[in-house]
């Protein structure tokens, strides 16, 4: 059976969506650092007593069923694009650096411009109770916070400015393109070196014909990488997407949003959560690549049996 974009889709999706439940804690938290404008130097252990605090320790995971979707649409859209542009251009060899790029430009173009109101509203439920928490009728009570559901989100954005707030953030979403393109051109790269490299020795130990192949673990080591190079390359892009995906600035353009948080907060203004951003990140793309990678092969296994 051939090599189905649809089976990669399908396959992206559903280990987008258990990579997302596993690490959607630290999403959270690098989502309001990025998206809160005050000068607040918080620890990210202090960030998280304070949550619960406020709104017990299912607070950690405001925004997460609008996530669970956007990450299995934004994964199934990805794949599909991404190995449907590998199969026009790959023709059984390895793919080159600029193929890879190519073919990273491609996908994630389509997928940002697909899955961006989905992301605006993620964004938006996220930071809610950041500004409208309501005190609690006993003082001696935490402060309680109600969470939008998907559907009030979704009015609360129409009201606000109608169907163009779906697509606000759209600038920056799309200059962050580049992250999957870093990612996956890294990936890519270090993959067909690995293999090359083992390959190579097989053959040197005297067995013709043999091609190597990555484990498991490969995969999940090499995926944690690319992600790592990515999202510390792209993080100042994705500081200034969060807020104006989440309502809280209205700058001109993506240039406009770096420079004014440089001059309002300084250069660690456009590193706001980039810490648990990070260890999210990494782990999200490792869980992500070898999660598709396995359930890709058992899927194809199912419907070719």
């Amino acid at each position: 059976m051939s090599e189905s974009p649809v089976i990669h889709a399908v396959a992206g999706g559903a280990a987008g969506i258990v990579a997302m439940t596993a690490t959607y804690p630290l999403i959270f938290l690098s989502t309001r650092a990025a998206v809160e404008t005050k000068n607040e130097h918080k620890s990210t252990y202090q960030a998280v007593v304070d949550i619960i605090k406020r709104e017990g320790p299912l607070g950690l995971y405001s925004g997460l069923s609008s996530s669970l979707l956007g990450i299995a649409v934004t994964n199934s859209v990805y794949y599909f694009f991404y190995e449907k542009s590998r199969g026009i251009v790959q023709k059984g060899k390895a793919l080159s650096t600029g193929e890879s790029i190519l073919m990273g430009i491609i996908a994630g173009s389509a997928t940002t411009i697909i899955s961006n109101p989905i992301w605006v509203v993620q964004t938006k439920q996220a930071v809610h109770t950041l500004k409208e928490a309501e005190p609690s009728l006993d003082p001696s009570q935490p402060q309680v916070a109600r969470k939008l559901s998907i559907a009030e989100t979704v009015q609360a954005l129409l009201r606000e400015g109608g169907i163009q707030e779906f697509w606000r953030g759209i600038g920056p979403a799309l200059v962050l393109v580049i992250n999957p393109v870093l990612q996956y051109t890294a990936f890519e790269q270090m993959k067909n070196l690995l293999v090359a490299r083992r390959t190579s020795k097989l053959r040197a130990a005297g067995i013709a014909g043999a091609v190597a192949v990555l484990t498991d673990w490969d995969t999940f080591l090499l995926a944690a990488l690319a992600k790592l190079i990515a999202t510390s390359s792209t993080y100042p892009y994705i500081v200034v997407k969060s807020r104006l995906q989440a309502g809280h600035a209205k700058y001109k353009s993506a240039i406009d949003g770096l420079l004014t948080i440089l001059k309002d907060e300084g250069l660690q203004g456009l590193y706001k959560g980039v810490g648990s951003k990070l260890i999210q990140s990494v782990l999200t793309a490792a869980i992500l690549f070898a999660g598709q990678r396995r359930i890709y092969e058992i899927t194809k296994k199912a419907i070719s049996g």
